[in-house]
């Protein structure tokens, strides 16, 4: 007798927008946001929804930051999960991720990092917060690292435990 085929689960709606020309020299960037974040979603049984994912610049994320976190400087990754779901709606909106480009590149080279990878890392991060998992106490951050491992090895990149938020 033979093994049923594994069904695939069907993936979130994503939708990228790249709001800087930055992007432009990372080809790749789209799809490795896609993949990390079809990986995520695999891992968490969590494929009903919608992501939205915002690929910026320092300077309109430092904006953000500042506007919504009163952090007046960029940082890598901010995720708005979004408010529940509307009464009759079947798909949930998940939220929004954005990411800045200059400074996910300055922690690859600083931290001799793949920049497809760390922008992987990011984004898995991102979609985490947005489905409810924090590190605001030292056992949820051991939870939500151990997430973020699994996802980086589904995706075959490495996994490099440190804060993305505190960047």
């Amino acid at each position: 007798m033979r093994p049923a085929p594994e069904r695939r689960m069907s993936s979130p709606h994503i939708d990228i927008e790249m709001q800087s020309p930055l992007w432009n020299a990372q080809p790749l960037a789209s799809q490795t946001v896609r993949n990390a974040i079809d990986a995520a979603a695999r891992a968490l049984s969590t494929a009903k929804g919608e992501v939205s994912i915002v690929l910026t610049d320092d300077s309109a994320i430092a904006k953000l930051n500042r506007d919504w976190r009163g952090i007046d400087k960029p940082t890598n990754v901010l995720s708005f999960p979004a408010s529940d779901r509307k009464a009759g709606q079947s798909d949930r909106m998940f939220g929004d991720i954005v990411i800045a480009y200059e400074t996910l590149e300055r922690e690859s080279r600083n931290e001799n990092r793949v920049f497809l990878h760390h922008l992987a890392h990011l984004t898995v991060h991102g979609f985490l917060h947005l489905i409810g998992y924090d590190h605001e106490t030292d056992a949820q951050a051991e939870e939500m690292e151990g997430l973020e491992s699994k996802i980086m090895t589904r995706l075959n990149m490495p996994f490099v435990a440190r804060d993305p938020d505190n960047a």
